[in-house]
């Protein structure tokens, strides 16, 4: 599991974003990943550079009840719902320990993310 905490949303982010996953996971000639991805913006722009090894698959438009990332959600508001932040930098701390917490329970991330109709695992 690898979770990205950013302050923004454009193409090139995403294009750094995904370089970064794909070094943390190893994709590459050697190991295949297939993402699966709503169709914003800076999904499907043509300038979005998308490494060796990675390959975006996109759920059909307006669709975010079977995004899996999108019921993951609960999970990391939890820790931050009804509270105050002094800064932006004290949210940010909270989320990635929050992250940190939760990349340690992959049956939790699973049980909100494994849609009985995926494809099973080979």
């Amino acid at each position: 599991m690898v979770w990205f905490i950013v302050d923004g949303v454009n193409t090139a982010l995403f294009s750094a974003i995904l370089a970064a996953f794909a070094r943390e996971v190893g994709a590459g000639a050697g190991k295949h990943i297939i993402l699966v991805l709503d169709q914003a913006g800076w999904h499907v722009s043509e300038a979005l550079e998308v490494p060796e090894g990675i390959e975006l698959m996109f759920l059909p438009a307006y669709s975010p009840e079977i995004q899996p990332a999108e019921r993951l959600w609960s999970l990391t508001d939890e820790p931050i719902a009804n509270e105050y932040f002094d800064s932006l930098d004290d949210l940010d701390q909270v989320l990635g320990q929050r992250c940190c917490i939760l990349a340690d329970e992959p049956d939790l991330i699973k049980a909100h993310t494994l849609f009985h109709w995926w494809p099973a695992h080979q």
